[in-house]
């Protein structure tokens, strides 16, 4: 009997690599890290991206570049020169050491970085023409890309919302963009900053004038993209102005899931949530606190057995009020007493015999 003839096996498709502006193998020492852990990194945006190989298409560490502040040049401990092999990322709110093989890889990730973040081509660094001509490209790229994204600091809110975010985070940042309040197709920036022990918040308008954005100030400055205009600010303040970059790692608000006793839906309650700044996707519901309640009476005193009324020589003894809450004499008072008048009156009968 023949066999069935099987299928021809199909090769399984092959993952597409990442593609990156630059790429090398990289040595990475975080704040918590005892050592270096030597990964395949690649930049692409303002991210960089940790392989554990450089075949591998998922990455397992990314690391985003929004809060740069510098980079640094470091010489190891206990060395008297630097071999050109280390540097330092020091970002808002963290510090992470690199380590690679070639001073030439390190003017490399230098200047590719500061390419994006800054969006201009160093001149200070060691650098050949031919890596500053493929800085030049990474730049033109880099500008197109931001053209068409919206910046992580621009946010759905309000005037006063934006106020109290910049108050309460100043941490993460004090420039915030947001829609126009004059319904237009502009935005706006909000600002904060200290000024003589004093928080200054300033807005400003940015007019959409076709493809352009136009910041409205002494002199009208034109942008071709958001991003743009976030770069405006910051370059023309020294970089006192700090794009707001809300750590979405972590809540911010401790919440829980209510049944409605009215309707019976489940709501999200926030009771610890202070102002109107919500989720747009998780509504906060503040419910009022609930007054307490009174306290429960308390237990009446025990009370003792009531004294039987006993008969004197004057006649029957007044009897005790019955809301007393306790005897009027102590039970060793009406022994004393009663061993007392019991003397008198054997004295007294003795006299009349």
């Amino acid at each position: 009997m023949a066999s069935a003839v099987r299928p021809p096996r199909v090769p399984k498709p092959k993952g597409v690599l990442p593609s990156h502006y630059y790429e090398s193998f990289l040595e990475k020492k975080g704040s918590c890290d005892r050592d270096y852990k030597k990964f395949w990194a690649g930049l692409q945006g303002l991210t960089i991206y940790f392989y554990n190989s450089n075949r591998d298409f998922q990455h397992v560490e990314k690391l985003n570049l929004g809060a740069f502040e510098k980079l640094t040049d470091e010489i190891p401990w206990g060395s008297s020169r630097d071999p050109g092999t280390h540097f330092n990322l020091i970002l808002r709110n963290q510090e992470i050491k690199f380590k690679v093989e070639t001073l030439e890889c390190r003017e490399m990730w230098k200047g590719f970085i500061l390419t994006v973040v800054e969006l201009r081509v160093p001149s200070n660094l060691t650098l050949l023409p031919g890596h500053l001509y493929m800085m030049a490209e990474v730049l033109a790229k880099e500008e197109a890309r931001r053209a068409l994204e919206i910046p992580s600091c621009f946010l759905k809110v309000s005037r006063l919302e934006a106020q109290l975010l910049l108050e309460r985070y100043p941490e993460c940042g004090n420039l915030l963009l947001r829609p126009s309040g004059d319904g237009a197709d502009g935005v706006s920036v909000t600002t904060r900053q200290m000024h003589n022990g004093t928080h200054v918040v300033r807005h400003y308008k940015v007019k959409r004038e076709g493809p352009k954005y136009v910041i409205d100030v002494e002199e009208p400055f034109s942008c071709t993209s958001l991003d743009s205009v976030v770069n405006y600010f910051v370059s023309h303040t020294k970089k006192a102005l700090v794009p707001f970059l809300l750590d979405e790692d972590y809540e911010k608000v401790l919440g829980y899931v209510e049944a409605d006793k009215e309707n019976g839906e489940s709501v999200w309650v926030a009771p610890s949530a202070l102002g109107p700044v919500a989720s747009s996707s998780r509504p906060v519901i503040v419910k009022p606190k609930k007054l307490p309640k009174a306290p429960a009476k308390l237990p009446k005193p025990l009370v003792g057995p009531k004294p039987e009324p006993r008969v004197f020589s004057g006649g029957l003894a007044r009897k005790l009020p019955a809301s007393s809450a306790q005897p009027l004499f102590p039970t060793a008072g009406l022994a004393d007493m009663t061993a007392e008048l019991q003397k008198k009156l054997e004295k007294r009968r003795a006299l009349e015999h």
